[in-house]
C-alpha cells in the first residue's frame, strides 16, 4: 500500500512539472510568428525521416507485445507504423505548415455609437491534453496542430504504443532544439500508470482543455472524472443507408468501402441500412462479397428472410462501434425509418445516403445531426487529412467548442479586443 501511494506521489509530482512546463511554453509559442512555426513543423518532419528505421524498430516491439496480449488484427492495424504511414506522419506535418496560420487573426471589427472600435482577434487554447489509444501516429498529428495553433500538449498515449510514442516524441524534440519552439512544448506522459490519467484529469491548473480519442469506456472515465473542459471524441457508429432510389454498383462500391478498407478506425461503417424496395436485390451480392472478406454480419429478421445464415442481429449491436470486420445490416421501411434509426442508435459521427434523388439527399443532409453527413459517397472520408486540414486532433461528436474534425483552427479561440480615444462609460 505505502509502495502505491508513494508512486502515485512520484507520478504527480512530474505531471506538475510537466505541467508547469508546459503552461511556460505555451506563453512563449503563443507570440512566435507563423514562419518560426513552419521552421520548426519543417524540422519535425525532416527528423521523423531521417529516423525512420529507429520508429520501425521500436515499434516492432510494441506490435509484438501486442501479439503476445491477444489484441485484435484491427487494433493491431492501428498500432503498426508501415514506411507509407511514418512517411504520411512527416508529409501531414509539411502539410500543417502549409495551411494559413489562424493565430493573431482579426475576425471581425465593428464601430460603437460612442466610437470604440471592438473586435474579434484568434488566440490558441493554451496547453492541450490529450489522451488516446493505439495509434501511434496520433501523437505526430497532434503535436503538429497544436504547435502550428500556438499551443502546448501533454500526450498520454496507450499502454500498446509506448515505445513507439517515445520514440516519436523523442525525434520532435530533438528537432525543436534546433528552432525557437521550445521541446517542452510537445511532452509525453511516459507512465503507462492508469494513475497517470486520473491525475492528468485533475491538472486544471495547468491543462486548458482535454481532447479523449479512443473506446467508449475511456471517453466515459474521461468525461466523468476531468476537473477539465472535455471535447469528446466519442465512437464512431457509422451509418450508410442505401435508397430505393440509389446506383446499385455506386451503393456496392461504397459500402465495401467503408466497412473493408480499414475496419479498426472510427469513420468505418458499422451498420448498413438497406429500403425494403431494393433488399432483395442488393443484399445476396452485397453479403457474398463482404463475406469473400471475411466479415461477419448481424442481420434483423428481414435481412434473414434473404440470407437465413446470417446471425440475428441484437438491440445492441445497433448501438456497437465494432472496430472490425463485424457488420450489421438492417432492412428500413425507407427514408425516414433510416433517418429515425440513425439519429437514435448513432453516435453523430459520419452517416451516408446513396441515392439518386435530390430531395431525399436534401431531406438526409438536413435532418441527420451527425457532424459528416455525405451523399454518394464513404464515410471513411471523415478525416482532417482528407478535409484539407493537413491532419486532425480529433473529430469531434459534440458541438461545443467544435464539430467533425479538427484542424488548427479548431484549436483556437478568441478575445475581444477594443480600441478607443480615451471613451469612458457614463
Amino acid at each position: 500500500m505505502m509502495f502505491k501511494e508513494k508512486k502515485k506521489m512520484e507520478i504527480k509530482e512530474e505531471l506538475v512539472r510537466m505541467g508547469e512546463k508546459a503552461r511556460e511554453a505555451s506563453k512563449i509559442l503563443a507570440n512566435l510568428s507563423s514562419e518560426e512555426k513552419n521552421k520548426a513543423l519543417e524540422e519535425m518532419a525532416l527528423n521523423i525521416e531521417k529516423n525512420a528505421q529507429k520508429i520501425k524498430e521500436e515499434n516492432i516491439k510494441d506490435i509484438e507485445q501486442a501479439r503476445k496480449k491477444g489484441l485484435s488484427s484491427a487494433l493491431i492495424d492501428r498500432l503498426t507504423l508501415t514506411d507509407k504511414r511514418i512517411a504520411a506522419t512527416s508529409k501531414g506535418l509539411r502539410e500543417i505548415a502549409s495551411l494559413e496560420d489562424p493565430v493573431g487573426k482579426i475576425e471581425s471589427m465593428w464601430k460603437r455609437p460612442n466610437g470604440l472600435f471592438i473586435g474579434k482577434m484568434v488566440v490558441p487554447l493554451g496547453v492541450i491534453g490529450i489522451i488516446y489509444e493505439s495509434r501511434p501516429n496520433v501523437t505526430v498529428d497532434a503535436a503538429g496542430l497544436c504547435l502550428k495553433a500556438g499551443n502546448a500538449v501533454l500526450l498520454r498515449g496507450g499502454s500498446e504504443a509506448i515505445r513507439s510514442n517515445c520514440i516519436l516524441v523523442d525525434i520532435l524534440q530533438e528537432a525543436l532544439g534546433r528552432t525557437k519552439v521550445p521541446p517542452e512544448s510537445i511532452q509525453l506522459i511516459r507512465t503507462t500508470s492508469r494513475e497517470a490519467v486520473t491525475l492528468m484529469l485533475k491538472l486544471d491548473e495547468y491543462i486548458d482543455v482535454i481532447i479523449p480519442r479512443g473506446g467508449e469506456s475511456l471517453i466515459r472515465t474521461v468525461v466523468e472524472n476531468s476537473t477539465i473542459p472535455v471535447i469528446k471524441h466519442y465512437k464512431g457508429v457509422c451509418h450508410t443507408f442505401i435508397d430505393s432510389e440509389a446506383d446499385l454498383k455506386m451503393a456496392e462500391d461504397i459500402c465495401f468501402n467503408a466497412k473493408v478498407q480499414r475496419p479498426g478506425v472510427c469513420n468505418a461503417m458499422e451498420t448498413l441500412l438497406v429500403d425494403k424496395e431494393i433488399a432483395k436485390s442488393f443484399l445476396p451480392g452485397m453479403i457474398q462479397k463482404f463475406k469473400q472478406a471475411g466479415v461477419e454480419i448481424r442481420g434483423d429478421e428481414k435481412v434473414r428472410e434473404i440470407a437465413p445464415e446470417v446471425k440475428l442481429a441484437t438491440e445492441q449491436d445497433w448501438f456497437t462501434e465494432y472496430l472490425d470486420l463485424i457488420l450489421s445490416i438492417k432492412v428500413v421501411e425507407g427514408l425516414d425509418e433510416a433517418i429515425n434509426h440513425i439519429n437514435h442508435y448513432g453516435s453523430h459521427h459520419s452517416d451516408a445516403i446513396v441515392t439518386k434523388n435530390y430531395l431525399k439527399a436534401k431531406k438526409f443532409l438536413q435532418e441527420v445531426d451527425s457532424a459528416a453527413v455525405y451523399v454518394n459517397a464513404s464515410t471513411r472520408f471523415t478525416d482532417g487529412g482528407e478535409f484539407g486540414m493537413g491532419a486532425e486532433i480529433g473529430i469531434s461528436t459534440q458541438k461545443l467548442h467544435a464539430r467533425g474534425p479538427m484542424g488548427v483552427k479548431e484549436l483556437t479561440s478568441h478575445k475581444f479586443i477594443i480600441l478607443g480615444e480615451g471613451q469612458i462609460r457614463k
